[in-house]
């Protein structure tokens, strides 16, 4: 068995004295891994950065099998992703997210794109993308089978002025249907809903939103007690408000 893909590059293991076990987020086979002869090496421990975007070739007698690598670097980001904390911060919540709930050899090519979108303007230093890894959690929570409902009122069907989004169904609720019950709903950030570029408070709600079920859906659906520390690690970045990237995006 054999196939060819490209791949993002969501961590490495070192597996005996040479070689090395990699994961990647491919384009068609999904959350894939494989064995990578000689990666421990200097030249190749170089290449395989999280981040990097490869050229993959993998081969294995069985489908089932672990099976080995072949890899070519396609697009380093080790240089602007490893030298800047807090898209470092972002990259480890995006893979260890991945890692976590995605199931694995599950194509998804829809995944694969936000997230080299998302993981590309990390390493770009875009001020904005802490707004695109908000709409990535929505994007993943949608793909893994929990996702929300924001397109209208769970109680009335309207459109407009919705503003909370109920714990128990996910779905949004307008603020007259909402407001009796406004302790025990979510608030819902607007940007979510249309185009807009929000204040930093709404990114960090929008966050506490999607992590709530992504906690209470997701961690319960695969057993899991804990959302994974990287994730838990950037929201902390961003509830006091130390993302660089966060603060550009307040100020423009």
């Amino acid at each position: 068995m054999d196939w060819r893909d490209e791949g993002i590059l969501l961590w490495v293991r070192r597996h005996g004295e040479s070689n090395v076990i990699v994961e990647a987020l491919t384009a068609e086979h999904g959350r894939h891994s494989g064995l990578v002869r000689g990666g421990a090496s200097k030249s190749q421990s170089a290449l395989l950065q999280p981040g990097a975007q490869l050229s993959l070739e993998w081969n294995a007698r069985l489908i089932e099998h672990l099976g080995t690598y072949k890899v070519d670097l396609i697009k380093s980001r080790a240089g602007s992703l490893l030298g800047n904390r807090d898209a470092l911060a972002g990259l480890n919540a995006v893979s260890s997210l991945l890692v976590q709930f995605l199931p694995e050899r599950d194509p998804n090519p829809d995944v694969y794109r936000i997230t080299l979108d998302l993981v590309d303007a990390m390493a770009e230093d875009d001020p904005y993308w802490p707004l695109r890894y908000a709409h990535w959690e929505l994007e993943l929570l949608q793909a893994l089978g929990f996702g929300l409902d924001l397109t209208s009122c769970a109680s009335t069907g309207q459109r407009e002025d919705l503003v909370f989004v109920s714990p128990r169904s996910g779905r949004a609720v307008c603020r007259a249907a909402g407001a009796p019950f406004a302790d025990r709903m979510l608030p819902l950030p607007a940007f979510l809903l249309k185009q807009s570029l929000p204040p930093m408070g709404d990114i960090r709600e929008a966050l506490r939103l999607t992590g709530y079920f992504l906690k209470n859906w997701v961690c319960e659906a695969f057993d899991v007690p804990e959302l994974p520390e990287p994730r838990a690690r950037l929201l902390r970045l961003l509830e006091r408000s130390e993302l660089n990237g966060g603060r550009r995006a307040r100020q423009r």
